[in-house]
């Protein structure tokens, strides 16, 4: 099989494919995404067997158990995929939305109408369902869409990309909307890359090595983060109890996501009364401290922290804790070591929250309230397609609203311009 003849086929008919989806109405998106839900639960036992030739290889590759937990499809898997997709089908349609409508003096009518971006490229790792989040949503979206799965998933994913294929080519769709890279060869990707003529944006998911690897070898535009360096800060004056909470949650209730805390800011005026008791409840949690020369005073036996700590994304049970002057040391600090991808603010007082919320530069910034809410679902976007750190053109989860963008419409009567 040659790769190149094989990537560049699929991407010139994703792109005969995309001018197809554009037109098609929302009725007809959503009952399809409910045949394709629908499908995916009597097709359980294949979607399993075909995983199961994954996991095999898996282990057989020497990956890690945590790795191998992402990639196997239980019957929890496929329900949570049916249901996602009935949940992207509910969702409001961007496509044909007017978004802002003017007069201009001379009698043009003008108005901004979202469309699809065209074709997507999504470049991932692991995770079977991710193969299932982002076809629906591109596919609501009205968008074409090519998914490079990771070598180690490519029986799970060849199985879905099948039954999605058939619900498509049964419905009288565009049967090419939503095709799976079918190698493992890692050719594939570059060859993905290169293709600017046909893919208009290409979607990384995975660690900052592979999306280091895509933005330095893309052609194509590249919406990326790199990693999730968050923060809490708790201000002078915060609720204590509060504090405790948002922290505890921010670190442990998942510690190896993007949104987790990976360093806390403590006031000075609170470090105190703060810290004893918070480390208490970090170390029952089996989290281990880094620490500031004022946070090892304060909690002897700590060990100290490095200035790599502060850029650490740990995405484990570790936490870098630093205490500071006041809420600009704060802001500096998180200006200097995060990365733009979520930072929050526990404080009693107004005035501070609303400072914290303009000055800070992250896609999500949360004011007494964990960093586990950047996320598309709890946000209220319904699904992600990812968590953008970059501003061009979306910033933050995005959902179906930013795999569209805008084009201008004009009506008039005969107006000319002089």
């Amino acid at each position: 099989m040659n790769v190149e003849s094989v990537i560049l086929e699929m991407a010139r008919e994703a792109k005969a494919a995309a001018v197809q989806m554009a037109r098609c109405p929302s009725a007809r998106k959503n009952e399809v995404l409910h045949k394709i839900a629908d499908q995916l639960e009597a097709d359980a036992a294949f979607i399993q067997s075909e995983n199961a030739k994954d996991l095999e290889y898996a282990r057989g590759i020497g990956l890690s158990d945590a790795m191998i937990d992402r990639l196997t499809v239980k019957d929890a898997t496929i329900r949570s995929m049916a249901d996602g997709l009935r949940e992207v089908a509910a969702l409001e349609d961007p496509v044909g939305a007017v978004t802002r409508s003017w007069t201009r003096p001379n009698g043009l009518e003008v108005s901004r109408m979202r469309i699809p971006l065209g074709v997507i490229g999504i470049i991932y790792e692991s995770r079977p369902n991710v193969t299932i989040d982002a076809a629906g949503l591109c596919f609501k979206s009205g968008n074409a869409v090519i998914l490079r799965g990771g070598s180690e998933a490519l029986h799970s994913n060849q199985a879905l990309a099948g039954v999605i294929s058939r619900v498509l080519r049964e419905t009288g769709m565009p049967e090419k909307a939503v095709q799976v890279v079918p190698v493992r060869d890692r050719a594939a990707v570059n060859v993905l890359l290169a293709q600017e003529e046909y893919i208009d944006l290409i979607i990384p998911r995975g660690g900052e090595g592979l999306i280091r690897f895509v933005v330095e070898h893309s052609r194509i535009p590249v919406l990326k983060h790199y990693k999730g360096v968050c923060h809490v800060f708790v201000d002078q004056g915060a609720d204590i109890a509060m504090a405790e909470e948002i922290s505890f949650n921010a670190k442990v209730h998942r510690p190896g996501v993007c949104n987790a805390m990976e360093t806390l800011l403590v006031h000075r005026a609170e470090a105190e009364a703060f810290l004893p008791n918070m480390a208490r409840r970090f170390e029952a949690a089996g989290v281990t401290l880094r620490g500031c020369p004022e946070t090892c005073r304060i909690l002897p036996g700590t060990p100290p922290a490095s200035e790599a700590d502060w850029y650490e994304e740990y995405l484990d049970l570790i936490l870098a804790v630093r205490v500071v002057d006041d809420m600009d040391a704060a802001i500096a600090h998180m200006t200097q070591y995060g990365s733009s991808h979520t930072e929050a603010i526990v404080t009693s007082d107004y005035r501070r929250a609303r400072r914290f919320v303009r000055d800070m530069d992250a896609s999500v910034v949360l004011v007494n309230a964990s960093t586990r809410f950047n996320d598309g679902g709890q946000l209220g976007l319904g699904a992600e397609i990812g968590i953008s750190t970059s501003k061009l053109h979306a910033f933050g989860p995005m959902g179906i609203d930013e795999l569209t963008t805008t084009k201008f419409v004009v009506f008039g009567d005969g107006q000319i311009r002089s």
